[in-house]
């Protein structure tokens, strides 16, 4: 027999069938011999932070769902060596960011209200406002399920890219336990690298403000946006970002239209606006039906209005790709991790 526990409670789409079987992991120990004990048999294993970039099937996971809820926070702070901090996995992003910008630790103030658990962050090189994880990820220890051991990675050898890392690119192979970071001390942020902000905040861009007027600023943004959570907004109901920007080669850029924008990437790449694609595309804020539409404020968050199901967000998803497509030529990424779905990209 299935567990009673639907998905649908713990993502935010608010979506998703029963799970398998359904364990909560409050300690290392458990999470690793929770997990190993499935892959020894053979039994596929669902990790659970969040739930804030997932579409579950209406099926729901056959398996065993692990929702990792570790806690803990270690911090190393002194004048000269600013604050080395570690942070178990299942600590809520947000509230730490938080507790950063209170204790005048730099450098992810434009991070605030990002949903989701610490231990998500590195994965997905979780980044918003001109900044990223990376820029004050220093280490992370992991259970590497293939070797079946402990593994700490050094920033360098993380792999961290635009939205992915060598733990993204590995899927499902590593369980972070624990992340490490380097702040920098003082009440002034990083420096504003993205016009919307610096404009928020009238500042020029480039220059520093301090970190609680970032963090306020940021939230007010993403909150005009539908995209910090509330019980009340359906327009919160949502994966955030549903697709990555996309990164196009020098000439697939310059074939689109001259206003589309465009943006440096590493390797010479360009990188452009998966927004502006869907809007110039023809989908409005709004799009869809009424249980499953673009949200009315963000045409990047896909948000399920009520009653929504898993299929009817994934129809909509592939509607806006298979537009985008059709338009442009190129085909949009999924950010959202999809669990016993796919997107219809094609008529």
């Amino acid at each position: 027999m299935p567990d009673s526990t639907l998905l649908a409670d713990h993502t935010t789409l608010r979506v998703g069938g029963p799970a398998g079987r359904f364990v909560v992991a409050t300690t290392e120990t458990e999470l690793v011999e929770t997990v190993t004990d499935c892959d020894s048999r053979g039994e596929p294993v669902l990790v659970l932070g969040g739930g804030s970039n997932l579409l579950v099937s209406d099926d729901g996971f056959p398996g065993t769902v692990v929702r990792v809820a570790m806690t803990g926070l270690q911090a190393d702070v002194s004048a000269c060596g600013g604050a080395s901090v570690k942070v178990a996995a299942g600590e809520n992003w947000d509230t730490f960011v938080a507790y950063a910008v209170e204790q005048e630790w730099t450098g992810i103030e434009m991070l605030s209200g990002i949903p989701g658990l610490v231990g998500a962050t590195p994965i997905q090189n979780v980044g918003a406002y001109g900044s990223d994880v990376s820029h004050t990820i220093d280490s992370v220890r992991t259970w590497d399920r293939l070797e079946r051991r402990q593994r700490t990675f050094a920033l360098a050898d993380c792999g961290f890219g635009y939205r992915t890392s060598r733990f993204k690119r590995e899927p499902g192979r590593y369980l972070v336990l624990e992340v490490g970071f380097q702040f920098q001390l003082g009440a002034l942020g990083s420096p504003v690298a993205y016009p919307e902000l610096a404009r928020h905040l009238g500042v020029e861009l480039g220059t520093r403000a301090p970190a609680r007027a970032i963090r306020e600023a940021v939230l007010s943004i993403r909150a005009g946006k539908g995209m910090v959570l509330s019980p009340t907004d359906p327009d919160t109901w949502s994966a955030g970002s549903f697709f990555t920007n996309p990164i196009l080669s020098a000439d697939e850029a310059a074939a689109l239209p001259a206003d589309a924008p465009r943006f440096p990437a590493e390797g010479g790449l360009v990188k452009t606006s998966a927004a502006w694609l869907i809007q110039h595309a023809g989908f409005q804020k709004g799009f869809g039906t009424e249980r499953a539409s673009l949200s009315t404020k963000h045409v990047l968050a896909l948000t399920n209005r009520g009653g929504a199901s898993a299929a009817d967000l994934a129809e909509l998803a592939g509607q806006v790709q298979r537009g985008v497509a059709d338009r442009f030529g190129i085909q949009l990424v999924p950010e959202v991790n999809l669990i016993g779905l796919t997107t219809s990209t094609s008529a």
